[in-house]
């Protein structure tokens, strides 16, 4: 990390502290090059915190290099997050040089980045934003790294129908309620899939905030006999944008995680009818006890 100012130096191996990550020199080095700043927009810059958004009283970039949230977009909860958090999801993805990672809700393209710097000249990363605005941005800030194609468009039509691409690593930085086919379908093999599985969080009225209600970092591996599957941690995220809904789905996903067990869940499965030994099942998929 010799290559990188100190300030970004010592924010690296605070976030790796942070997440409990003992050592990971790789990840370390890809979050010192990268400067946050690029990705943020212009100052004011606003944190999110206990009491909401706040603008920062300083216009220095260094305020930046801490463990917190940086509004993207305010009125949709939108934001550049927690680096700690990310630390370690991608610890736990292990991504390696020369591999393709899909970022589905790339933001303005920070993490995308980092993922960049991870997969290194000879890998790809395939970074897909909704929104128009922010998917500028991140082609803007982009732009140094020749491996980052930056796609506007909804995360859901990834792969394109026609598409033969495949993903070593597929990174989803919004929440949903199930596992799309085209995502577990178009893994290689040994590929991990990493997104935010819960439920949508409701106001008084009934009506959607934006965020989950409950929810957890759900991974899912392809193996030669079928997906390994375990839940990461617990976490709170901004809710998909353009989701078809199941009737009946997020009470029964409510339920399940009221019920917890989550943590030994083993296996994804896919195809056929429940089981009985699922934290939750549906046709056609369901969260198994059981090992592959």
């Amino acid at each position: 990390m010799s290559d990188s100012p100190i300030h970004r130096r010592l924010y690296a191996q605070q976030m790796l502290a942070r997440a409990f990550v003992e050592r990971d020199e790789r990840l370390m080095s890809a979050f010192a090059r990268v400067p946050r700043e690029d990705f943020a927009g212009p100052p004011p810059w606003y944190i999110r915190d206990q009491e909401g958004y706040r603008a920062m009283p300083s216009n220095d970039p260094l305020v930046l290099y801490q463990d917190v949230l940086v509004g993207l977009d305010m009125a949709r909860a939108v934001n550049n997050g927690s680096p700690a958090l990310h630390v370690g999801l991608l610890h736990k993805a292990g991504v390696q040089e020369g591999e393709h990672v899909v970022h589905l809700g790339a933001g303005s393209g920070y993490y995308s980045a980092i993922l960049a710097e991870l997969v290194g000249p000879s890998g790809q990363v395939t970074a897909v934003e909704y929104d128009a605005k922010l998917a500028e941005m991140a082609r803007a800030a982009l732009k140094p790294y020749d491996q980052v194609q930056v796609v506007h468009g909804s995360a859901f039509d990834w792969p394109p129908v026609k598409s033969a691409a495949k993903a070593d690593v597929i990174y989803v930085n919004f929440a949903l309620d199930h596992p799309p086919a085209r995502w577990v379908e178009n893994l290689y093999l040994n590929g991990r899939l990493i997104f935010p599985f819960g439920v949508p969080a409701q106001d008084a009225a009934g009506g959607r905030t934006g965020v989950t209600a409950r929810a957890g970092m759900l991974m899912i591996e392809r193996r030669t006999a079928g997906f390994e599957a375990r839940f990461l941690q617990g976490v709170s995220f901004v809710w998909a944008e353009g989701l078809d809904e199941v009737p009946g789905r997020h009470e029964g996903l409510m339920r399940a995680f009221r019920s917890g067990g989550h943590a030994k869940i083993r296996s994804l499965r896919w195809g056929g009818s429940p089981g009985t030994q699922e934290w939750y099942g549906e046709e056609g998929w369901g969260l198994s006890f059981d090992m592959l």
